[in-house]
């Protein structure tokens, strides 16, 4: 113990005394530590933000989207509705269509929906109510449509005219009443190419009523739990399979079926994947700034090491062991790592949360980085001052005295 405190004032007697030196040295660590623990804590938020982003977009949903048209109808939407683990559904259509109110007109995102596609969804409502089965010519209208895209507001009292143009060039147009106006969300719409601040829901009876057609897009269903969603979505697959007549080995095999189906946890997996990776190589790059830092305390020490190989002659002479006075070179090498390490950790944990908070990330910090940030401060400086330590130990002390 005695002979630890010792070389441990020494230790920090050298630091103290290249006061610049040890300060660059420090800085390559501090930098390198930095790094890792920003970019770790990056690559968690990533995770995190993704995996609320598909969270918020629905409830345990599955969606069966079709590739080909009229290729779901009324009988798909009766077989996904009694598929067993299904507590709710709702055929789904999309179309690019006109808004118009007073006397503005808008290109608007059109879906035709049912009573179920809110709780599917997850939608909120600013102002009135969600669509009904009974409802035929009501409208639902996104925030940002409602209330910044015309000059004027539309409340869920109002009326507006929605239009679509048909392939043979005519337009068909019919009066909406506003039923209601969603929260301001900014939320994606499963399965779709927008937000739902900028969109239309009206019941999808309505609009194959005013297109003349009676197929649907997708079907978005609600299994009753997060741990059934999987197996819900593997039975849909296979009723839609039978149903189509696609052989139960070709299941697997997406281009032989005329239609996708895909669920909440596949997309939470594939996120994962994704975030998983994205972290991945943000903690290389990190990694590579702390190899360099790690090579600079070796040169550095290196320098060190010959600065003063009179004085480990003079340990030497003194009785110091070569296992002492490589602990001693050691030690420093620790001292100036760990040092950088803590401060590295604490200006990464700031980057992280100044960036997370830039990118509107989910501030994820864990706790483990901090535990990370030491270990490896402490492994950088044992392996970077390994080599200039054993170096030092092995001089023959009459050498070293004698080197100028």
């Amino acid at each position: 113990m005695v002979q630890f405190k010792q070389a441990f004032r020494i230790a920090v007697g050298s630091i103290g005394s290249a006061k610049l030196r040890s300060a660059l040295t420090t800085l390559g660590i501090v930098i390198g530590i930095a790094a890792v623990i920003t970019n770790a804590s990056l690559g968690a938020s990533f995770n995190q933000f993704f995996t609320d982003e598909v969270s918020s977009v629905g409830s345990n949903f599955v969606i069966a989207y079709s590739k080909q048209p009229n290729l779901f109808f009324d009988n798909e939407y009766e077989l996904v509705k009694n598929t067993p683990g299904i507590t709710g559904v709702s055929p789904r259509k999309w179309m690019s269509g006109e808004l118009s109110y007073l006397s503005e007109t808008k290109n608007v995102d059109i879906a035709g929906v049912s009573e179920d596609f809110r709780e599917i969804q997850n939608l909120q409502l600013e102002e009135g109510s969600f669509l009904t089965d009974k409802d035929s010519y009501s409208a639902v209208l996104g925030y940002d449509l409602a209330n910044e895209e015309f000059d004027r507001k539309i409340s869920d009292r109002g009326t507006v005219d929605l239009a679509f143009r048909l392939e043979d060039g005519s337009v068909v147009r019919k009066t909406f009443k506003v039923k209601g106006i969603l929260e301001n969300s900014k939320e994606t719409i499963i399965g779709g190419n927008g937000d739902t601040d900028s969109m239309v829901f009206i019941p999808v009876s309505t609009m194959n009523e005013m297109l003349g057609e009676k197929d649907y897009g997708a079907f978005f269903a609600m299994a009753s739990s997060p741990e059934s969603v999987s197996e819900v979505s593997d039975e849909v697959d296979e009723r839609l399979a039978r149903n189509f007549g696609i052989p139960r080995r070709d299941l697997e095999d997406e281009d032989a079926k005329p239609y996708g189906v895909v669920d909440q946890a596949e997309i939470l997996e594939q996120t994962g994947q994704m975030g998983d990776a994205l972290g991945s190589f943000l903690l290389a790059v990190a990694l590579i700034s702390l190899l360099v830092g790690s090579i600079g305390i070796m040169n550095i020490m290196l320098v060190t090491v010959t600065e003063r190989t009179r004085e480990v002659g003079i340990l030497k002479s003194l009785g110091y062991t070569n296992s002492g006075v490589l602990s001693l070179f050691l030690l420093e090498s620790v001292l100036v790592s760990l040092f950088g390490g803590i401060l590295g950790t604490m200006l990464g944990g700031l980057g992280a949360y100044a960036l997370e908070t830039a990118l509107k990330l989910p501030p994820v910090f864990p706790f483990r980085l901090i535990e990370i940030g030491f270990l490896v401060s402490v492994l950088v400086g044992v392996v970077a001052g390994v080599y200039p330590a054993r170096k030092a130990a092995r001089m023959n002390p009459v050498d070293a005295l004698r080197y100028e």
